[in-house]
């Protein structure tokens, strides 16, 4: 009777196959594959170079595309401003160089900004005054550039000097009074129609007296800037300081070269 509460009321049946389940399947990579083939690829810093290389590029393009149209725009408007915007002052002529003694035409500045200023050796003041500071701003626009020596070609812009009294300033007074000024300056005479003819084009007022001997001439007070192609850029009055001048000048050369110009 004991033997029948001991004996189990229910069987239990192995589990087979349980084994099966436990064992690792050693032929399967997908147990050992911790990267899902939907998961973005890892970093590489081939990729990354690539990524900058190519950023750079666009950058460096569109700067450059940006750069490009702009001078474009600043060219047009230029070339439409051109026939109204600034007086017609200057022209084409021929006079003689006071150094060589031999004609000097506008073209042979060409290339090169150039300050030309009228007046007259025998002037008391106003003349040696405004050639002094035509000089210091030649002299300090080739310091701020670096350049040495004083050699004409060399010089960010060339002083140049037109007497408007080709009667008493000879070739050879001429070329001894520009020396006083600067060792680059030109010097330049004609005879008297053609200086009236030269002054006329640039606007500048000279009377000459019928007297043979001492007499002042009387004449507008500026110097003016013309730049490489020998177009009229502006004016200074006395008033205007060297210093002054300088910061100008580099402002109208940065426009010039922004439209494509050279030099």
């Amino acid at each position: 009777m004991l033997s029948r509460f001991l004996r189990p009321t229910t069987r239990v049946r192995p589990m087979f196959g349980l084994h099966n389940c436990a064992q690792p399947r050693w032929l399967s990579t997908a147990a050992t594959n911790n990267q899902s083939p939907h998961e973005p690829k890892r970093f590489t810093w081939k990729a990354a170079g690539l990524f900058v290389a190519t950023g750079v590029g666009l950058a460096v393009y569109f700067k450059n595309e940006k750069e490009r149209v702009t001078k474009e725009r600043k060219k047009k408007e230029y070339e439409a401003n051109r026939s109204f915007g600034k007086p017609n002052i200057g022209g084409p002529f021929t006079l003689i160089n006071a150094a060589t003694e031999k004609p000097f035409k506008d073209t042979d500045l060409h290339g090169q900004f150039h300050l030309i200023y009228f007046g007259f050796t025998h002037c008391p003041d106003i003349c040696p005054e405004e050639l002094d500071k035509m000089s210091d701003v030649v002299d300090i626009l080739a310091s701020e550039e670096k350049i040495p020596g004083s050699k004409k070609e060399d010089l960010p812009v060339v002083p140049v000097f037109i007497t408007c009294d080709p009667r008493r300033d000879t070739p050879a007074i001429v070329r001894e009074y520009v020396k006083d000024f600067h060792p680059a300056m030109v010097g330049l005479t004609g005879d008297i129609d053609t200086i009236k003819r030269v002054a006329k084009s640039y606007r500048v007022y000279i009377s000459i007296p019928d007297e043979e001997d001492d007499y002042l001439v009387d004449h507008s007070i500026f110097f003016y800037l013309m730049d490489p192609q020998g177009e009229f850029v502006d004016c200074y009055a006395r008033d205007k300081t060297p210093e002054e001048i300088v910061e100008s000048f580099k402002t109208y050369k940065q426009e010039y070269l922004e439209r494509g110009g050279t030099k």
